[in-house]
């Protein structure tokens, strides 16, 4: 799959950026990766915005963009012009294979992503990682939805998990994410490619991780009750603190628990418990 950089200047760049952000996380945009001077929007070449540009008006800032064609074999080039390893407190430094080993956290994770996407929102990525930290996962079954570079479902393993399924909708995540588990001697995590229509119907998942939007966290909430054990825990992220009241009535309504919320630059991350 073949995707568009949209490269935005935003003025102020904050809250500018976010505000737009936000904005466009309601259409088909898939990731962001922020700028000094604004940030970069990525979409399928093949999918439609969603999203009117020319019709936004926001008070106050303004913005230009301009559209680039991303290559596939071009990928790697750009990524590691632009990515900075993810170092969550002591405890784990997500890194690409040309930056140095971290010896002073307790695990070393390394990716190399092609045209998967699972680094842009570092707050996100962050935030997920450290609550992982906080659960019980040893021997747990953990799903992954939306795993990108499979970072999460790696660190789960190396923290004790048992069966642990990651799924993308991304052919390319797949084909990365099971590359990234083999270099992290994670190889028996089950990668598949789809969306939550290939979830079980039954009870599965004592831990179910969430790191996509907003809109993609509503419309699959109850797919993710219907295949969790009862006492299990479900981690939602990908969204901003605004949005997090309304992720909760909708987890409410699911038949979820509400546990806690935190944030990070504007990030936030939701726990939930059935």
């Amino acid at each position: 799959m073949k995707y568009l950089a949209y490269h935005f200047t935003v003025s102020p760049p904050q809250p500018g950026s976010d505000i737009l952000i936000a904005l466009l996380g309601e259409g088909a945009f898939e990731s962001f990766d922020t700028t000094a001077n604004g940030f970069t929007a990525y979409l399928p070449e093949s999918a439609d915005p969603g999203v009117n540009l020319s019709a936004i008006e926001l008070e106050g800032i303004s913005f230009q963009w301009t559209i680039e064609e991303i290559a596939e074999q071009n990928w790697n080039a750009s990524w590691e012009s632009n990515f900075e390893p993810v170092v969550v407190e002591n405890l784990v430094c997500i890194r690409a294979h040309f930056h140095p080993h971290h010896n002073d956290v307790k695990y070393n994770i390394e990716i190399t992503p092609k045209m998967s996407f699972g680094t842009g929102h570092h707050d996100t990525t962050w935030q997920m990682c450290k609550a992982l930290f906080e659960l019980d996962v040893i021997q747990k079954s953990v799903l992954d939805m939306g795993c990108g570079t499979g970072v999460l479902a790696i660190l789960a393993k190396k923290l004790g998990a048992g069966k642990t399924l990651a799924i993308d909708i991304d052919e390319w995540s797949v084909e990365n994410s099971i590359e990234n588990c083999q270099v992290n001697g994670a190889s028996d995590i089950d990668v598949k490619k789809g969306d939550a229509s290939v979830l079980p119907e039954k009870p599965t998942f004592d831990v179910i991780l969430a790191n996509i939007n907003k809109n993609v966290l509503k419309q699959d909430m109850n797919r993710y009750f219907g295949c969790m054990n009862t006492n299990g825990h479900l981690l939602l992220s990908g969204f901003f603190t605004t949005d997090v009241e309304e992720l909760k009535q909708q987890a409410t309504l699911c038949g979820f628990q509400y546990s806690e919320t935190s944030s990070r630059n504007g990030w936030a991350i939701l726990h939930l418990k059935k």
